[in-house]
């Protein structure tokens, strides 16, 4: 959609939107920061699939807020992910990036779990996440809830070494309208806007729609990338209180896109490589809706249902997939001391694969089934004290069959300010689609007497599931009334990691004689990671927060034979971040953060990053920002992609923004 096409549609909304009922000056701001207590005391739900207060979650839970989102600038959902500590974040391209948690990280990395309002984003053709199509109006974003280390127990396979829960707010919550513009030299022009009414006393609904057109980065060599960027999205979302028990949620998303990329792919001719540029083109929507009945204040019933589908395609490869997506759960105490979680889900998905000259499955088209089944129990062994929870997931797919993934995990809080935490979990990653059927040309050299040989990576229909054993433990304390820690250490075996064992090579007659040298795909590493994470706040004045986090992560993996392990290489062995907030008057907010990123051994030296933000609200209802982003000096490479994408840097951004309420 065109600049002008897009203020068109902006003018139309804002013509049939009728006035909100509750006016801007009615409305509280949201500059306010929350207190260490309250931070503490914010409800989350993917540790344990029910709400639980922060501090007394058994796990390595991170909570971004909503403030902590908008105060940073950030402009997408992964820039966004760099404040938490524990997980790696790094920029591919100008659409690409490489995020995961504790390890692993690269474009396909395929360990990290990421769901939207409960609804999983990842695509079963390599188990991970196409990072550009999951967008959102960061305003309406009410916090992002990561787990760092398994949560297999209660989401499932793939939720091996992380989950990212991204938890939107309720219509309610966004009444009246809300516009948002920006431009800068990267972030050539952006804008969104939203309304939200209401449908009589008991119903809440919202609409929204965005655009943003991102410019190209740099090539190694100093030329530029054809990287660019630019999509589209709208949705709406309906909440509504049909009773003083039932509540209804519906809500859709549409997007569409096109992304560029500069691909080096094979050639059987001297000099056995070509670099051309490509264009990536992305459609699809979802739809979902969450029936949730109360019985009680410690019993509820829940039962949620989403269709999504996406179409993508690429001179790499397309793929068109229609995702069906039932859950239901169910919570409600025993006698004593029990509170018992269960639940089961079936999730159907149907794929259709466009080959292309650098890569096709066979078969290309294929539909999955995955039923699943849990149960967890959390026992009061001393009140709120001492709580141990166990449970398990049992989830059948039509590749490896039953997987089952246990978790133990005990609460010890021997002060109000004090929680001490241990785990030890089993958990999967189910192969993908791609791990099974695929045949990709990697890569071309020049073999004996002229002959081209091949490199062909070529899937298994024999591959098994790769197996993590964890063992974690915390501690959270709040020493000071403005100073709080929290301490994670880990300790994960894993077993039967995929890698790729040489094979013998084959002569191939066309369409130019050429030797093919197979990479096939097998079970065939294990080894051990080792890491401790620390978050620290400081509230060091009601006017001034220091926020800091640091990863430690160290890997031992070992291959049978001959095969190649890397998984290992595109992961820091430290990292950290510092961010500063601060209140120069009270409509004027300054803030600042630092990155620190080691060095990866595929080839990225280590670098810092800077980003800041100049903040004005003039008035409760019109906020005005300055951002800039790697201010720290010239273009720095972030990550060297696996596939087949050159290295690229990325350098500095600055952008102006602005909100109004109204």
């Amino acid at each position: 959609m065109k600049l002008s096409g897009y203020a068109q549609l902006l003018g139309l909304l804002l013509v049939f939107c009728p006035a909100s009922a509750e006016s801007a000056s009615q409305r509280p701001t949201d500059l306010t920061a929350l207190s260490l207590e309250e931070l503490a005391n914010i409800e989350v739900t993917s540790v344990g699939k029910k709400e639980q207060k922060l501090s007394q979650a058994p796990a390595a839970v991170y909570v971004l807020t909503q403030q902590d989102i908008r105060r940073s600038g950030a402009t997408s959902i992964p820039e966004a992910l760099r404040m938490v500590p524990g997980l790696q974040v790094a920029r591919i391209d100008a659409n690409k990036w490489a995020i995961s948690a504790r390890g692993f990280n690269g474009q396909f990395a395929n360990k990290l779990l990421v769901m939207i309002d409960g609804r999983s984003v990842y695509t079963p053709l390599f188990s991970g996440v196409y990072w550009d199509a999951q967008d959102l109006l960061l305003d309406d974003i009410d916090r992002i809830e990561v787990i760092r280390g398994p949560g297999g127990a209660a989401w499932g396979a793939n939720a091996v070494n992380g989950v990212i829960s991204i938890i939107t707010k309720s219509a309610a919550e966004t009444q009246g309208g809300l516009l948002t513009a920006g431009a800068g030299n990267q972030e050539q022009g952006f804008g969104g806007v939203r309304y939200g009414g209401r449908l009589g006393p008991s119903a809440r609904y919202r609409m929204y729609s965005k655009y943003f057109q991102r410019d190209h980065v740099w090539r190694a060599s100093g030329r530029a990338a054809a990287d660019d960027w630019h999509a589209t999205r709208g949705g709406f979302r309906l909440d509504w209180e049909a009773s003083t028990r039932d509540s209804l949620t519906m809500q859709c998303d549409v997007f569409g896109g096109r992304s560029g990329e500069t691909l080096s792919a094979f050639s059987l001719a001297p000099p056995f490589s070509r670099t051309f540029d490509d264009h990536i083109r992305s459609t699809g929507g979802n739809a979902m809706g969450r029936w949730t009945r109360r019985v009680n204040d410690n019993s509820e019933l829940a039962l949620q249902f989403y269709y999504d589908r996406t179409d993508r395609r690429s001179a790499t490869i397309g793929e068109i997939r229609d995702t069906f997506d039932l859950d239901f759960q169910h919570r409600f105490p025993l006698p004593g001391r029990n509170e018992i979680v269960w639940g089961f889900g079936h999730r159907f998905t149907r794929d259709r694969i466009l080959a292309t000259e650098i890569a096709s499955l066979h078969p290309d088209r294929r539909g999955e089934d995955i039923v699943n089944f849990f149960v967890q129990d959390e026992i009061a062994l001393a009140g709120e004290q001492l709580r141990l929870s166990f449970g398990s997931k049992f989830e059948r797919n039509d590749y490896t069959g039953l997987e089952i993934q246990p978790t133990a995990r005990l609460l010890w809080m021997p002060q109000p300010r004090h929680t001490a935490w241990a785990a030890v979990s089993r958990a999967v990653r189910t192969p993908s689609r791609g791990e099974r059927n695929a045949s990709i040309n990697f890569a071309a050299l020049p073999g004996p007497g002229g002959l081209p040989v091949l490199i062909q990576i070529l899937g298994n229909r024999d591959l098994d599931s790769e197996d993590l054993v964890a063992y974690e433990a915390g501690y959270r304390l709040q020493p000071a009334r403005r100073l709080s820690l929290d301490l994670a250490s880990f300790y994960s075996v894993y077993r039967r990691l995929v890698t790729a064992e040489p094979g013998a090579p084959f002569l191939a007659p066309g369409p130019r004689p050429h030797l093919v040298s197979p990479l096939n795909l097998t079970n065939g590493s294990r080894g051990d990671a080792y890491g401790l994470e620390v978050a620290a706040n400081w509230h060091a004045h009601d006017r001034f927060r220091l926020a800091a986090g640091y990863a430690g992560l160290h890997f031992a993996l070992r291959g049978s034979g001959q095969a190649v392990v890397d998984q290992g290489s595109g992961n820091p062995s430290h990292e950290f971040h510092v961010r500063a907030a601060l209140d120069l008057s009270p409509t004027v907010q300054l803030d600042a953060a630092v990155y620190r990123v080691g060095a990866l051994r595929i080839g990225v030296p280590a670098y810092t990053r800077l980003d800041t933000r100049l903040g004005w609200q003039p008035t409760r209802s019109l906020d005005l920002s300055l951002i800039g982003q790697d201010l720290q000096g010239g273009r720095h490479i972030e990550f060297v992609a696996e596939t087949l994408i050159p290295p690229t840097a990325v350098g500095r951004s600055l952008f102006g923004k602005i909100a109004w309420r109204f």
